[in-house]
């Protein structure tokens, strides 16, 4: 099976539209990743050092507090955090307005489906203060910038970025013959963004490393850390000195310094091993729950010849014949469910303005906890899982029609006729009888749900 602009639609991007045009080819689904991110500049969303301010005010005003207990200064600072957390919420429901909107109405439904995909292997969750509510800047800063270079550029981006640092207790790890420890400061050694890259993000789970690989490699990112500055540094009083030997090449030859890390990072995005982990990924991601080997083997293999290159990569996938086969092997997530129908359904910068903070919660936050994908917040590192059955289960499903049922009516009041959703939502994938229950639906509100609560319309 060859290119299908419907199935390049719904199950490489985000869902078919009645008014945008599905992709044509490959080629133009890669030349459109490449262009400018037009959907950031329509809907943007803040970068974290915009809101590093907040941050060190935060940590400014609990200082406060330990300093001043049970004083009037004391409560007025717990006052003016709970304000401060509040405006965060707020914020983190503006970001996934926006992520809502550019998925609804792009023209590059593969990068949206890229950014989420990216995003999802390299995991983070804010764990303290506003963090809980900022990874939307996370992706923005370090997953959306490079989805059409390299992996390399990409696994920097990611490892070094302020809230993985955070998220994976890096902030505080220290060299065991570091100058801080001799001194007998700091809490000693973390191990887990050194394992969480080897076994997630690059080489993957069974592959060829050992424990003492990754404590080597805890001790070279040792001194990687972020001080409230907005971004990552080096701090060399907390480094490992010496060579350090990973893989069974030796790195940091001279004085310790983040040039280090920076080279074991690109050698390990071109290991063997992470071009299988990453093409599975991809495959399994985008095509099938059980992909064909053969697809997984072609990605990996473009993926090393092109030295990581990502544009190369998903050309691979892309223009491989089992990528087109057996559509509908996927569910779609929830996010993913709600994205596709607002797209469906033909939502407009005005629609999507009038969900305000209350019927984002009550229409998107809790509808995506109880189908399983509570925003942004997954329960480890290793992110959301891709089986159909981690989907589709008795409490997700009845959340998916419930859904379909109510929210769409409050987000759009002008419904489509149910006769022609079932036909642009889902071009031809309609079984008769689906096209039957929407045209006898007693109202439109009924119709579309029918339509979206569909399985047709929940699989890619």
């Amino acid at each position: 099976m060859t290119f299908d602009p419907q199935t390049a639609a719904i199950r490489f991007g985000t869902g078919l539209s009645p008014r945008i045009d599905p992709p044509t080819s490959v080629d133009q689904m890669l030349d459109t990743l490449r262009r400018p991110d037009d959907m950031a500049r329509k809907f943007p969303v803040d970068r974290f050092a915009d809101i590093q301010f907040t941050i060190d005010e935060i940590r400014r005003l609990n200082r406060t507090r330990r300093e001043n207990k049970d004083s009037p200064i004391a409560k007025e600072a717990k006052q003016r955090i709970r304000l401060l957390k509040k405006s965060a919420r707020r914020w983190q429901a503006s970001w996934l307005n926006a992520a809502l909107s550019r998925g609804a109405m792009t023209q590059d439904g593969f990068r949206e489906r890229l950014v989420q995909f990216w995003g999802d292997h390299f995991t983070v969750v804010g764990k303290v203060s506003i963090l809980r509510y900022t990874v939307s800047t996370y992706v923005e800063d370090a997953i959306r910038p490079h989805l059409s270079g390299t992996f390399a550029d990409l696994l920097k981006a990611a490892v070094f970025h302020p809230m993985m640092l955070i998220y994976l207790d890096q902030v505080n790890s220290v060299g065991p013959n570091s100058r801080r420890a001799a001194r007998r400061k700091g809490t000693g050694l973390n191990e887990n963004l050194a394992r969480e890259v080897l076994e997630l993000h690059t080489l993957g789970v069974g592959a060829n490393y050992t424990q003492s690989d990754v404590r080597s490699f805890a001790k070279l990112l040792a001194g990687v850390t972020y001080r409230g500055n907005e971004s990552h540094e080096f701090a060399g009083f907390s480094a490992e000195p010496g060579p350090i030997k990973i893989l069974g090449k030796s790195y940091r030859r001279g004085v310790a310094q983040l040039r280090d890390v920076e080279q074991f990072l690109e050698d390990l995005a071109l290991h063997p091993d992470t071009a299988k982990h990453l093409a599975r990924k991809l495959a399994v991601h985008f095509v099938s729950d059980a992909p064909d080997q053969g697809l997984v083997n072609a990605i990996a293999k473009t993926y090393l010849a092109s030295g990581g290159d990502l544009t190369a990569t998903y050309r691979a996938m892309l223009n491989h014949p089992a990528a087109w086969a057996m559509p509908d092997q996927k569910v779609k997530q929830p996010f993913d469910f709600i994205v596709s129908s607002l797209r469906a359904l033909d939502v407009t910068p005005a629609d999507m303005k009038r969900l305000n903070w209350k019927v984002m919660r009550a229409g998107i936050y809790a509808p995506l906890a109880l189908m399983g994908q509570k925003w942004q917040s997954p329960t480890g590192p290793d992110g959301w899982p891709e089986a159909a059955g981690d989907w589709i289960t008795p409490q997700a499903l009845a959340a998916r029609i419930q859904w379909a049922m109510t929210v769409p009516a409050i987000v759009k009041p002008d419904l489509p006729d149910p006769r022609k959703l079932v036909q642009t939502a889902l071009a031809g994938r309609a079984s008769g009888a689906l096209a039957f229950a929407a045209k006898g639906a007693e109202n439109r509100a009924e119709g579309v749900g029918i339509i979206l609560a569909a399985p047709e319309f929940q699989r890619r």
